[in-house]
């Protein structure tokens, strides 16, 4: 089979490493009836061993010669290619009558994830859990206190929908061709319904990309078309607080008081 040059506009950095491979496979541990997707198979480094654990793998793929490489080495009986973007997929049509959830997984594209993080949030109670391979700066923003330089408007909106486990961190080596930066997998496992407590998801959202379109400002600057400072006071913020001294619940209470 003819050898696969990585392409840069796809983010192409493939895993090579058979130790840190079997390490995700064991962290996944796959049930046989797991209804499993892959986004950005690549070359298969992961799609193989869960073949081999699974009844059947779905993936999704943009790249048309790693679609017609998937098609020649694998069996449509066992495998089910899904030729596109994942920033555009819909994950839901997925889901059908499989009451487990779906498991996702995937080596994801580091140009895009966190755009595409924001999408898959979206398919959250439809999912069991997902496992991503990112690189080590998205997952210590994605796992951030608040407080920290790292926690932002990705910590906010990704912690309030799932609980989030930083698991193993990968060197550069591990890849072909070596990215720049140092990589990490992380897990996502969706909270229950109930937990979500912000009356409008939409106004809660709307609230936290207005607090952290600024981040070096004042609330009472950044929020001053949604709070005057006796309204922040009454509800536990200081005015003169940044957006990253919230926590979750914070953003829930300010976004609630709103609805």
């Amino acid at each position: 089979m003819k050898r696969h040059v990585a392409r840069k506009r796809f983010g192409q950095n493939f895993l090579v490493d058979q130790q840190v491979i079997a390490e995700i496979i064991e962290l996944l541990a796959v049930q046989r009836d797991d209804r499993v997707i892959e986004i950005g198979p690549g070359l298969g480094a992961l799609t193989g061993p869960l073949l081999r654990r699974l009844d059947h793998l779905q993936v999704v793929e943009i790249d048309r010669d790693i679609i017609a490489r998937l098609q020649q080495g694998y069996s449509s009986e066992k495998l089910t290619v899904h030729a596109g973007d994942a920033l555009l997929f819909d994950f839901a049509q997925l889901a059908g009558d499989c009451r487990a959830g779906l498991r996702i997984v995937g080596n994801l594209p580091y140009n895009i994830s966190t755009p595409l993080l924001f999408h898959l949030a979206g398919f959250g109670g439809y999912v069991r859990d997902m496992h991503f391979m990112l690189q080590k700066e998205v997952v210590e923003r994605m796992v951030a206190e608040p407080g920290s330089s790292e926690f932002g408007r990705l910590s906010v909106m990704l912690q309030y929908r799932f609980v989030i486990d930083r698991l193993l961190d990968v060197p550069p080596e591990a890849f072909n061709p070596a990215p720049r930066v140092h990589s990490a997998v992380v897990r996502l496992i969706p909270r229950a319904p109930a937990e979500l407590s912000a009356r409008d998801a939409s106004q809660f959202a709307t609230l936290v990309a207005a607090a952290f379109a600024q981040r070096r400002k004042m609330l009472r600057n950044s929020l001053r078309s949604l709070f005057d400072d006796a309204r922040l006071t009454a509800l536990g913020v200081a005015p003169t607080c940044r957006a990253e001294d919230l926590s979750v619940a914070d953003y829930i209470r300010l976004a609630n008081s709103l609805a």
